[in-house]
């Protein structure tokens, strides 16, 4: 017997008939004799409903007061999942985030989880009920309900796998695992069987929307087993061949994952580039402009700092286009006695893409053919960051695609690889790592 976590999206539960289909493959897990916890997200579309709701009565809404909002969506389908459940006759008992103690700190709408008290939750398991946790929500120390903001049930699902030291986490989703790019965009992109955590961590960063960053975070610091897989199958297909499906996020080395350079391609179109022409080169500059801008918990991306002329120099850096307005309103507050006769530049027309890869470490080369594919497509570079497993570049967002194309092509990625060694590791009821947490086994603190 194992316990499992299941997280099933918005779109996995975006209708009745979908609820009882999640509620027919719960219930085939526990039948096969596991433990299963399910985190649920607002059926889709709902979270949307609210917030344009919100915004009907104040156009920047209350962060307190949205989250109060925002948090009902999860509230009706775990409800709903518990009674589909109960009508195939298997207990179920639903809990809210605050109702289960998931601690977290007060930033409204993107608050970080805490602590997690898994009493009640362990409780309910030994007893043989199904636990249903509403995800993407919990509360402060002074009981205010909070939101862990978008694709924020992804999260709560890896914390709560971690806090209860689950055997795997399964994120149930619309598409059936992880792949090389989006297949949207390009056609013959390739399912990736197993990803390495560090591959995963940096794709999700750079804009791939399978797993939001901060779940990744928690899966790759307390070691907590994670796959991506598909719940639009056959809701009664075998457990074991459901559990060896999707896409593995491993955290062991392998030697034959090197053999692959690049992994993956990721992109966001949702970037803006400020740039502050001809600022003073002196120390402390940079601090002077971001340390007001990560007080606004504004989040910046790559950063750019030219060559100085004359004592003076051009500082340039990314951040989400969502939060282009506020950031503009910080630097015209904060920083314009530091500003040349230009103000402060912006470019809200702009696109990240990013080679990823644990084979970039031992293979040279990479960023040069990732210029050189460009350079023979006529698209210019904005701006490059790099680290040990990925290569980033801006380029004008309607280069965007045909950028990721080429690029998915000059690496090879739309050709599947027998020598990677890239295989589906069988869950098995053997002990696997166990987090070390501060406290008993039943509470963990993050």
């Amino acid at each position: 017997m194992a316990l499992i976590v299941q997280k099933y999206g918005g779109t996995s539960v975006g209708s009745v008939e979908r609820i009882k289909n999640v509620a027919r493959r719960i219930a085939k897990w526990q039948n096969a004799g596991h433990q299963v916890v399910v985190v649920v997200s607002a059926m889709s579309g709902e979270t949307n409903r609210l917030i344009a709701l919100a915004k009907e009565i104040q156009k920047n809404p209350d962060p307190r007061e949205l989250d109060v909002i925002a948090s009902t969506g999860e509230q009706v389908t775990i409800g709903l999942l518990a009674m589909a459940l109960q009508n195939l006759g298997v207990q179920a008992r639903s809990y809210t985030g605050p109702q289960v103690r998931v601690l977290t700190d007060n930033a409204y709408t993107k608050a970080r989880i805490k602590e997690i008290d898994s009493h009640r939750i362990m409780g309910d398991l030994n007893d043989g009920k199904v636990v249903i946790v509403a995800g993407f929500q919990g509360c402060d120390e002074e009981g205010n309900i909070t939101t862990l903001g978008r694709g924020g049930s992804d999260t709560s699902a890896v914390a709560l796998a971690a806090a209860l030291h689950a055997d795997e986490c399964l994120i149930f989703t619309d598409v059936d695992g992880i792949y090389t790019t989006d297949p949207r965009v390009v056609s013959d992109a390739r399912k990736l069987d197993v990803v390495a955590f560090e591959e995963i961590l940096e794709m999700a960063s750079l804009g791939s929307k399978v797993l939001q960053i901060r779940s990744v975070e928690f899966a790759g610091k307390y070691h907590v087993p994670t796959r991506v897989l598909s719940s639009l199958t056959d809701p009664d297909i075998p457990v074991d061949e459901e559990a060896n499906s999707g896409t593995l996020i491993t955290f062991e080395e392998d030697p034959k994952m090197e053999k692959v350079v690049v992994s993956g391609i990721a992109f966001s179109r949702n970037e803006a580039k400020i740039t502050l022409p001809h600022v003073p080169d002196t120390p402390g500059i940079a601090y002077k402009i971001l340390g007001h801008i990560a007080e606004a918990n504004i989040e910046v991306d790559m950063i750019v700092q030219n060559a100085a002329k004359n004592g003076l120099t051009d500082f340039s850096f990314t951040v989400s286009r969502n939060d282009l307005d506020k950031a503009m309103k910080v630097l015209e507050k904060e920083v314009t006695p530091y500003l040349g006769e230009e103000g402060i530049l912006t470019d809200a027309s702009i696109a990240k893409i990013s080679c990823v890869g644990i084979g970039m470490r031992s293979h040279a080369g990479v960023a040069a053919k990732m210029f050189r594919v460009l350079a023979e497509e006529n698209i210019n570079i904005k701006m490059i960051s790099t680290s040990e497993i990925r290569t980033s570049i801006v380029v004008d967002e309607k280069y965007m695609e045909l950028a990721v194309r080429a690029l998915h092509k000059a690496f090879g990625l739309d050709k599947a690889t027998k020598e990677t060694g890239r295989t589906h590791q069988k869950l098995s009821n053997e002990p696997r790592y166990r987090s070390p947490f501060i406290g008993d086994l039943t509470r963990g603190t993050f």
